[in-house]
């Protein structure tokens, strides 16, 4: 006897999940350019590599993501390396 019913993903719906990692990494690797990019930039690279992992069909998007994650870490090696310090401020 079976009380609950068989666990079946939707079509469509890992695509779906992927898409949104790209879209969730763009958006996060943008804002990390101007704050918390020692957590946002990480987070960028790791949401872009999981949604081109699962078959994303915006790759252009989990490109970018990855790129400006990249571009997070850049920035804080800059500031960091200008202040002599383990966090930069203005």
């Amino acid at each position: 006897m079976q009380l609950t019913a068989p666990a079946t993903a939707r079509p469509g719906t890992r695509t779906r999940d992927a898409d949104g990692m790209a879209v969730a990494s763009f958006i996060l690797g943008l804002i990390g350019l101007l704050v918390f990019n020692v957590f946002l930039g990480p987070t960028a690279i790791v949401l872009a590599a999981v949604s081109l992992w699962r078959g994303t069909r915006r790759k252009g998007r989990a490109y970018l993501g990855m790129g400006l994650g990249v571009a997070d870490l850049l920035v804080l090696l800059a500031f960091v390396a200008m202040d002599n310090t383990l966090s930069w401020s203005f």
